[in-house]
């Protein structure tokens, strides 16, 4: 059984301009960057934007070293994931997206749907993410640790967000 998790970023910056934000690639660029402090191999693997939406393809590569003990016993070699995000056409009432990441060989998946929507203060961006882990026993251990360390990402790019807006655009 899948399990679910909502969480939401406020900005005060305008629903606009959050996702002028992310329709520059050097925002990409830049957020990868920082990741490298973490991970050294990340980069933007595609990137494209458009009237049809944002699309933007992230891989990263995480040695099975720097994993939990728990995550070590189902990965037996370092992880790379891909992740892949979408916004839509921009919609100043609500904006929708997905994202997802995939790890070769990996037990399970995660799947996710987004929404930029403004409100009094700015804008607020709710992502709503499902972890799906395919190993008996541990399931539901690796799928709430899945989801934990996605809110700690989730909280991590919210910040690099806000500052990325208030130093570029």
């Amino acid at each position: 059984m899948a399990r679910r998790l909502s969480y939401s970023a406020r900005y005060t910056h305008p629903a606009e301009k959050f996702y002028q934000a992310q329709s520059i690639k050097q925002y990409w660029d830049d957020m990868m960057a920082g990741f490298q402090m973490i991970s050294p191999h990340c980069e933007v693997a595609s990137f494209s934007a458009d009237e049809t939406g944002v699309r933007v393809v992230l891989k990263q590569h995480i040695g099975r070293d720097q994993l939990p003990p728990l995550a070590q016993t189902v990965m037996m070699k370092d992880m790379v994931i891909t992740r892949e995000e979408t916004l839509g056409p921009f919609d100043p009432d609500n904006t929708k997206g997905t994202y997802n990441a995939s790890i070769p060989a990996g037990p399970g998946s995660l799947n996710g749907w987004q929404e930029l929507f403004p409100t009094e203060e700015g804008c607020t961006i709710r992502r709503t993410s499902e972890a799906k882990v395919f190993v008996p026993f541990v399931n539901g251990k690796l799928e709430q640790m899945i989801l934990i360390n996605l809110v700690d990402l989730f909280r991590a790019e919210a910040e690099y967000a806000k500052d990325w807006i208030d130093k570029n655009l």
